[in-house]
């Protein structure tokens, strides 16, 4: 089953917020609705690209990590998610913005100084676009961040 990182953030947007372990659960159960055979790997890797491209940010809450729709994210619902919420013993969750845009930030602060001591200018390039998306979704400041990562 191939899913797209906006159709992972409407999956966890549908609960508020979801493990991983949930989110591969529902990814799981998408497969089996549309006839297919889950495939746990790839479902994983899709979960990760997501996370690195900040459609999906985890945060912790409750001594749990969830993931959240991220910054980059326009969620969308996949053919049968509508189900989900029947299928999954899951409760709502939410989670405001502002703790998500806050670990977002985090996040963001961690990888330029990766990035800087990699010197990778394309992830860099990446990161900057980001930040003016996490500036559009919520009301957090990245001037700083960006110029740090306009040096690499």
């Amino acid at each position: 089953m191939s899913l797209v990182a906006d159709e992972l953030a409407g999956v966890v947007d549908l609960f508020g917020g979801l493990t991983r372990a949930e989110l591969r659960r529902a990814l799981e159960e998408l497969a089996y609705k549309r006839g297919e055979e889950p495939d746990a790997d790839a479902v994983a890797a899709a979960v990760e690209a997501a996370v690195e491209s900040y459609h999906l940010v985890p945060v912790e809450r409750d001594e749990v990590t969830l993931l959240v729709a991220g910054p980059t994210a326009f969620p969308t619902l996949p053919e049968h998610a509508e189900d989900l919420p029947h299928i999954m013993d899951v409760q709502d969750r939410s989670v405001d913005r502002e703790t998500a845009a806050v670990a977002a930030r985090d996040r963001l602060d961690a990888q330029a100084v990766e990035v800087a001591e990699a010197g990778d200018a394309d992830r860099a390039d990446e990161l900057v676009e980001v930040c003016y998306d996490l500036e559009t979704w919520a009301a957090i400041d990245t001037a700083e961040l960006r110029e740090r990562l306009d040096d690499v």
